[in-house]
């Protein structure tokens, strides 16, 4: 298993450099919005400490963000909406009473002799 210094630094830290470069926004900005000092944030940004998502929910929440948003940062997670059912989905049943011999001519017209016979089974 690899160290934390091997694996370099943590996505969401390289997701919330990229947004201080975007919204030009500094390091003591960002120490303010997570709550912490400075010099803490200093350490959290070069992997030292770690970042709390308590911390990363207050930076999201001071920048209008969904916390989501700093874990899929330039990406926004859109949730997804449920299926609409399109109108070729739907099923229709129709029942009518008939009269027997009504009912052979209209089966008769609708099926052939094989599926007629299959139906009166």
């Amino acid at each position: 298993m690899k160290r934390k210094k091997e694996l370099g630094p943590h996505p969401v830290i390289e997701n919330l450099r990229k947004i201080m470069t975007d919204k030009k926004i500094t390091q003591y900005k960002m120490a303010e919005y997570a709550g912490v000092e400075p010099s803490q944030f200093s350490k959290i940004m070069n992997g030292s400490i770690q970042i709390s998502l308590w911390q990363i929910s207050n930076i999201a929440i001071n920048l209008n963000m969904n916390i989501i948003d700093v874990f899929t940062y330039p990406d926004k997670y859109s949730k997804q909406e449920p299926k609409q059912q399109n109108n070729d989905d739907l099923k229709t049943t129709l029942t009518i009473e008939l009269k027997a011999e009504t009912k052979k001519k209209i089966l008769s017209a609708l099926f052939n002799k094989e599926d007629l016979e299959i139906l009166n089974k």
